[in-house]
This record gives C-alpha cells, sequence and structure tokens, in this order.
C-alpha cells in the first residue's frame, strides 16, 4: 500500500493549494501592482511647493451628464426680421430722418424723397420702416438717385437673433428638435448663453460634410451682433449620477487626457487620474477617485511639469504611516532594519541577504512538501488501472 495514498479526485485540489502557498507573499512589506501603479503616477510636494505653485482643489461631485456636440456657428437676423426700406417711385434722397444704430417704430418715417414728378419744388414723398427695429445699412447718401430697384437701407429686429452652426453630419442624427444649445462668444470673454435647436438643415454640405443647425437665442440687450462667432455645445444625451469634476481640472491632449486627484494617504500627494467623456463644462471620472475626493483645478498645468515631485516616495510613506519603508515603497521589515542597524554600526549582519522571517520559511517550506506530494500522486497509478493490469 502507498504510503501517501493520494487519489486521482484530489490531485487537482493539491495543485491549487500548492500553487496558492507558493504565491502568497514572501516578505512582510511586498506591494501590490495595483498600488504600484497608483504610486509610479503619484507627485509628492511639499508645503512650500504647494503654496509657490498655488494648487486649488475642489470635490468631485455627482450630477447630471450631458454628452454634447461640439460645433462653430455664427450669429444671424432671423429672416423674418429683416426688412429693406425702397421707394416705388424714381427720385432722389432729399433727407435721412434715421442713421445706422437707430431704432425706429414700424412705420416711422425713416427718409424723405423728391420725385421726378413735375412741381416747384417736385412733391416729396415719405419712405417708412416696414418693421420695428435697428438700423443696421445705409446704403444710399443724399441726394443720390433712387431706383425702385435700390435699396436705401436695412432695418433688423435683433430682440432674437439666430445662431448658425455646422453640425458634423454624423452627429446630426443624434440631435433632436428643441435640445438645449449652451453658447459661448469668445469676444465676450466668459459670457454663456443658452438657446433651443430650432431646426436642422435638409441637405448636408459636401465640402465640409456639415449640417447647419440653427439656435434661437434671446438678444433684448442687444449684446449679439450679426456676423459675430459663437461655440456651441448641443446637448444629444443626458446620463444622471455622474461622477464629475470641473473641466478646468482637465490637463494633457487627445486620448491622454487626465486630472490631478489629491491623494487620500499622503500629504501634499497628487495622483494623475484618467478621465471619461467630456463636455464644455465637466469631465467623467471613471476610475480612481472615492467619494469626498479633491481634485486640482488651478495649478493643474503647472504639476505636469513637476517631475516625481519635491519629496521622495520613502519620506511621505514614512510621515503619512509613522514607521520606516524601502525606497520603492514597500514596508520595511524587521529584518531589514537590523540589517541598516548592523550596516551603521560597521557590523556584518547576522543573515545573508536572503534572510527570511519564520513566517516566510514556514510557507516556502509548506509549498515543497506540497510540490512533492502532488508530483508523487501524478507518478502512481489508480487503484482502477491497477486492477486492470
Amino acid at each position: 500500500m502507498s504510503l501517501f495514498p493520494i487519489s486521482r479526485f484530489c490531485r487537482a485540489p493539491l495543485f491549487l493549494l500548492a500553487l496558492q502557498l507558493c504565491s502568497a507573499p514572501l516578505a512582510a512589506g511586498e506591494m501590490t501592482p495595483e498600488k504600484q501603479a497608483r504610486l509610479s503616477r503619484t507627485i509628492i510636494l511639499d508645503e512650500t511647493s504647494v503654496k509657490n505653485l498655488r494648487l486649488e482643489t475642489v470635490e468631485a461631485e455627482e450630477t447630471t451628464f450631458e454628452s454634447t456636440v461640439f460645433a462653430l456657428g455664427r450669429v444671424e437676423a432671423q429672416p423674418h426680421r429683416r426688412a429693406v426700406v425702397a421707394s416705388r417711385v424714381p427720385g432722389r434722397i432729399l433727407e435721412f430722418k434715421a442713421r445706422v444704430g437707430d431704432r425706429v417704430a414700424a412705420g416711422a418715417e425713416v427718409a424723405r424723397l423728391e420725385t421726378r414728378q413735375p412741381g416747384d419744388p417736385p412733391p416729396a414723398i415719405a419712405l417708412r420702416a416696414p418693421l420695428a427695429g435697428e438700423v443696421t445699412s445705409v446704403e444710399l447718401r443724399l441726394g443720390e438717385p433712387v431706383e425702385p430697384d435700390r435699396v436705401v437701407m436695412e432695418i433688423m429686429d435683433l430682440a432674437e437673433v439666430q445662431v448658425v452652426a455646422r453640425v458634423p453630419e454624423h452627429f446630426a442624427a443624434q440631435l433632436a428638435l428643441g435640445a438645449k444649445a449652451r453658447i459661448h462668444f469668445p469676444g465676450r470673454g466668459e459670457n454663456l448663453l443658452e438657446g433651443k435647436l430650432q431646426r436642422l438643415a435638409s441637405t448636408a454640405e459636401r465640402e465640409s460634410g456639415t449640417v447647419e443647425a440653427v439656435i434661437l437665442v434671446p438678444n433684448q440687450d442687444g449684446h449679439h451682433r450679426p456676423g459675430q462667432r459663437a461655440e456651441v455645445h448641443l446637448v444629444r444625451s443626458a446620463r444622471p449620477d455622474v461622477r464629475v469634476v470641473p473641466r478646468a481640472a482637465l490637463q494633457g491632449e487627445g486620448a491622454q487626457r487626465f486630472v490631478y486627484v489629491k491623494d487620500y494617504e499622503l500629504k501634499y500627494a497628487y495622483v494623475r487620474t484618467p478621465v471619461g467623456e467630456q463636455n464644455d463644462r465637466y469631465v467623467e471620472i471613471v476610475e480612481g477617485l472615492l467619494p469626498g475626493d479633491e481634485v486640482v483645478t488651478r495649478g493643474a498645468y503647472a504639476l505636469v511639469s513637476a517631475g516625481r515631485g519635491s519629496v521622495s516616495l520613502k519620506a511621505a510613506l514614512d510621515a503619512a504611516h509613522g514607521h520606516e519603508h524601502n525606497e520603492d515603497g514597500t514596508e520595511m521589515t524587521a529584518e531589514q532594519r537590523a540589517a541598516r542597524e548592523a550596516a551603521s554600526r560597521g557590523a556584518q549582519p547576522a543573515a545573508g541577504p536572503w534572510q527570511v522571517n519564520r513566517l516566510s520559511a514556514l510557507l516556502a517550506g509548506s509549498c515543497v512538501l506540497l510540490v512533492v506530494l502532488w508530483l508523487g500522486a501524478l507518478r502512481r497509478p489508480s487503484p482502477a488501472s491497477a486492477t486492470r493490469a
């Protein structure tokens, strides 16, 4: 009879147990791959550096995240709010009653025309505004001849204007009429306005591959003028309860975008963390962010060039945990501390460089024993095969 009667049924579990024991950490302070990867993306500063960089942080929040489509556009007057002043009879300009920039009421006299009918003086007629609005251009000068096909002046009602944006055609199908739009006017600093998508063009422009989107914008104060540039973010969908940070925290370019998250364990430490989708306001955080974590907003760009920081990883971990660590961030074992103290006194350590503690020795011995048992079990035939022989 075999000294170790191990059936084929238990060989696999025994092998798995051996692997599990062999893979156990042999050193008390071994670092996990996740923590090692996190520390490799960490910048550690001292208090003075933080003050010099003027770092400011904000706490992450959960909100409804809106996926947007970005497009460039221009301000235009609405077609039904534009009109021209003209004469049905020929003559010459005798007098202007309104000039560029003046606001006029519907039916108000804006110019007088001397006709070519006989008389001394020739009879004059009044030219009147067809709608209320602002005089945006005057095409003729005093005394200049006027024909029925000549435009005398143009009037626009700019109380409500439209922004015409060129949306990439593959995004146009994702937009619904009435969708919310946020509009930024670069010429007006941080001014931001909200409007609604009124309509999409029925055809796309072949050369640019874009579709015109028309957004209505209120303009009671008259600040938005035709021809003004606009940056448009059209909302195509929304997701609730998404963890986000302000867009001001975003760094990097293209697909390599990230934010700096204030480390929860180390003081004055900031971890470079990848981000998800972005819109004109927020950046979605998909990993590496816990409730209550803070991200760097002001000074984030300076951290990009800060390298590894001004404080070593060992010093930061020693201060945070109250005991010593190795240079790679692992915890220093009792044997390592004894070896270091012996080296500082000029004495040789009691054990060689392969010294391990009792727990490690016990685990290693158990591992070897189980592997030997497993190999022996593989070499012994099963009872069924022995009977057939």
